[in-house]
């Protein structure tokens, strides 16, 4: 499965009301980690199909989700779990690192 692009408008549907746990990823177009992190995370989403999904929130485009989240810079990462923030990190990090925060975190 491919990440989610989530908006402002569905962030509560795909994102709070998941039945599985969510990573978000709060991105823009102009920013270079946020596309050094993209390829990884595609990967990870369908390699953990079925255990987590990843979403993906251009803040450009959706203003109120990273407003409502208190995110200051990006790249930033949530993990949801029952509609509920149980941890999140910033900035890029190397594709093994953010599996094993994924998993940790599940």
């Amino acid at each position: 499965m491919a990440t989610v692009a989530v908006t402002d408008a569905t962030f509560d549907a795909e994102v709070k009301n998941s039945d599985v746990p969510v990573v978000v990823d709060f991105w823009a177009e102009w920013c270079g980690p946020c596309k050094q992190i993209g390829p990884a995370l595609e990967e990870l989403s369908s390699e953990m199909e079925g255990k987590v999904k990843i979403a993906k929130v251009n803040v450009d485009e959706n203003p109120n989700a990273p407003a409502q989240m208190g995110v200051r810079g990006i790249p930033a990462l949530f993990i949801f779990k029952d509609g509920e923030v149980i941890s999140n990190r910033a900035g890029a990090a190397p594709k093994a690192t953010l599996q094993s925060w994924i998993e940790e975190s599940l």
